[in-house]
């Protein structure tokens, strides 16, 4: 198994590729998103209106150590709403000139994860080489909807919720080898498992800038698990959720030949890719995923090494339809642990 980690330009000025040279026997991809356009998560090199001119040049000699590395490169058009432009010869014209511009560079990525089945559309007219890639957020769990897509994509991320049910990836991945298709997964998603707010927070991010710079409402958080592990602290659902902790990855050794680490946002891309190689993580389990809640559950931290002996068969049998069966509570009693405070 590798990994496939997410692009970013450290604000603590380390370079990326540092970090891919450093874990190179390791990483299979780096995915990134072409600076400005709207994604997952905010947009490269752009921060209300405000551009950082460095960012594309920044980009650019990265990818080119990357790809000299051997590392495959993976460009993301995942945005969950491209709204009055989802179908236009306009995002047409703009996913080709993106592509053209890279190959142009001899930088032509090897795989595009895409959201949008028009933009898959796209890159099957007129790029047949590239490997495209429905992305996690799509939420493809079954072979029902692979068999509905299998025309406009080559690989899927799996639907994250369903992860920790192994039999049901098997029978996935059954279909997918039978079919000549990848399958992949998410390792260190923060999100609530089933999260019934996730299109509503996709398409949020998928407008920041407009968002940025509307008049917006006051005292109400819009994102679920924000609420949740915050004013409410139901922390027993972070328990409920998809990650997979460093320690149980071998769980699909056989199943997943790339793992992706979500890292595009983090504070700490080494730390998490560290962990997951080394496949042990000594601190708060919290700080390794993203998104993160650790400052959500202060001044408690959730200690990845006081997970009981048993955790795999807990997790991997956790329903999803919940019965709250007391598992998770008695889990959350050993490995909740309150932090001193500092006097101020």
């Amino acid at each position: 198994m590798k990994f496939a980690i997410g692009y970013q330009q450290p604000e603590n000025g380390e370079s990326f590729t540092a970090i891919v040279n450093d874990y190179r026997p390791h990483i299979a991809e780096v995915f990134f998103p072409w600076v400005g356009a709207a994604s997952c998560r905010s947009a490269l090199g752009k921060a209300r209106g405000a551009l950082d001119w460095q960012a594309q040049n920044v980009l650019e000699e990265d990818l080119h150590a990357i790809r000299a590395s051997g590392v495959k490169l993976d460009l993301l058009f995942n945005a969950n709403c491209y709204g009055a432009r989802a179908v236009s010869v306009s995002l047409e014209n703009e996913v080709m000139s993106i592509v053209s511009h890279l190959h142009d560079l001899e930088l032509a990525p090897d795989i595009v994860t895409t959201t949008s089945p028009f933009i898959a559309r796209t890159l099957k007219k007129y790029c047949p080489d590239i490997e495209v890639r429905a992305s996690v957020n799509m939420r493809i769990g079954t072979t029902s909807a692979m068999e509905y897509l299998a025309d406009l994509f080559d690989s899927f991320y799996i639907q994250r919720d369903i992860q920790r049910d192994i039999p049901a990836v098997l029978a996935v991945k059954k279909w997918c080898d039978a079919n000549g298709k990848g399958l992949y997964m998410l390792a260190n998603s923060g999100c609530l498992r089933y999260c019934p707010s996730q299109t509503f927070h996709d398409n949020m991010v998928a407008h920041d800038d407009d968002i940025d710079e509307m008049k917006n409402v006051e005292g109400w958080t819009p994102h679920l698990c924000w609420r949740m592990f915050g004013k409410q602290r139901q922390y027993e659902e972070f328990l409920r959720e998809t990650w997979v902790r460093p320690e149980d990855i071998e769980l699909y050794d056989d199943i997943f030949p790339v793992v992706k680490l979500a890292t595009r946002q983090h504070s700490h891309p080494r730390m998490v890719i560290g962990a997951y190689v080394k496949r042990s993580f000594n601190g708060n389990l919290l700080n390794l995923l993203e998104p993160g809640h650790a400052a959500a559950f202060l001044p408690y931290i959730i200690d990845n090494q006081r997970f009981p002996p048993d955790w795999r068969e807990i997790a991997t049998a956790c329903a999803a339809n919940c019965r709250h069966c007391g598992r998770c509570t008695e889990v959350l009693k050993q490995v909740l642990v309150k932090q001193p405070t500092e006097p101020i």
